[in-house]
């Protein structure tokens, strides 16, 4: 057969209508088809070796067998984790991935889920924390009751203010915890790498390991707290500013486990040893805290979980209102804060 096998030839080789043939693979809201005719027409799709349209079906159905992830940067293990259960999840429903970042723009976001919008995601997962920007936030929140309306469903990582479903990490709760278990080893001279002053993951953590510090009588000065990007970089430019200040503190807490690589950097370059002239220690548990030496002390997040559950939540039935479901932490000492 000469030029590419169409619905049409298909429809002809099983001597069915164009409209059964086009049922039998995309489905009909209001009309099925019987099991020998739908048989019929796949076993002629296959002789003719003919591939649906993706797009075609996407039209029919009303949407594609794709999920949209949207996380703030590939590159960061944090999200690659969280990647890597929400593949999981969608596999088990027959369902295909599609990544996009915002690149650390969160001004982005809302751009992408109309794009997944148009492109009829069925469901969309966010991954990430929110930031202290009303008009950011409103910008996502419309975007996404627009999707909503069309039929689409929604679940984030991080915190319940955009109006849909949530699962949220007990950042709080774990960067106290953190804060107790660090004070039972002796550590009562501290200092904080804060993250990004607006990021509220950032501040919830950073506001936790204070206030568990201080219900142990123990106050970390304002100019030990220094804010930084969400990043390595962030929070090696962070510990040498800190450095740089004169302070030598027995502790180093960075609010997430990858500024915590970079502080390790940067008290390395300048000539500190950790842990024996300084501790330190972060938050997540990233899979490349295998390979760090000294093993790095943090607070873990069962992260693929984390992605198979928002998965499973954008995908199951909806709720009347938005659900928030919570993700407890725990606490991991290793070598990079040994008892003083």
């Amino acid at each position: 057969m000469a030029g590419p096998v169409t619905l049409s030839d298909v429809a002809r080789e099983a001597g069915v209508s164009l409209a059964t043939a086009s049922r039998a693979f995309n489905g009909s809201a209001n009309r099925t088809v019987r099991a020998d005719l739908r048989e019929k027409v796949h076993a002629a799709a296959r002789k003719l070796r003919y591939l649906p349209d993706a797009n075609a079906q996407a039209m029919a159905r009303g949407r594609t067998t794709s999920v949209g992830l949207v996380v703030h940067d590939i590159a960061d293990p944090y999200f690659s984790s969280i990647a890597r259960g929400v593949t999981r999840a969608a596999d088990r429903a027959g369902l295909q991935v599609i990544l996009a970042s915002t690149e650390q723009d969160p001004s982005r976001e809302a751009a992408i889920v109309e794009l997944l919008h148009r492109q009829r995601a069925r469901a969309i997962v966010i991954a990430g924390g929110r930031l202290a920007d009303e008009a950011l936030t409103e910008a996502l929140r419309e975007a996404l009751a627009e999707y909503r309306e069309s039929g689409g469903s929604v679940a984030v990582i991080g915190q319940a203010v955009l109006g849909v479903d949530a699962v949220e990490v007990q950042n709080e709760a774990g960067a106290r915890a953190l804060a107790d278990a660090l004070v039972d080893r002796g550590y009562r001279d501290v200092a904080v790498l804060g993250g990004p002053a607006s990021h509220l993951t950032a501040r919830d953590r950073r506001d936790g390991f204070l206030a568990g510090l201080a219900a142990r009588g123990v106050t970390v000065p304002a100019d030990r707290v220094v804010a930084g990007d969400f990043t390595h970089e962030g929070g090696e430019r962070a510990m040498s500013e800190l450095l740089a200040s004169g302070a030598r503190p027995e502790l180093v807490f960075a609010v997430n486990d990858v500024m915590a690589l970079g502080a390790l950097r940067a008290a390395r370059d300048a000539g500190l040893d950790v842990p024996r002239d300084v501790a330190v220690a972060g938050f997540d548990d990233i899979a490349t805290l295998r390979d760090v030496v000294p093993g790095l002390t943090t607070v873990r997040i069962p992260l693929e979980d984390v992605g198979v559950m928002a998965t499973e939540l954008a995908l199951g039935e909806a709720a009347d209102e938005p659900r928030a479901l919570p993700v407890p932490t725990e606490v991991v000492l290793r070598e990079s804060t040994p008892q003083r």
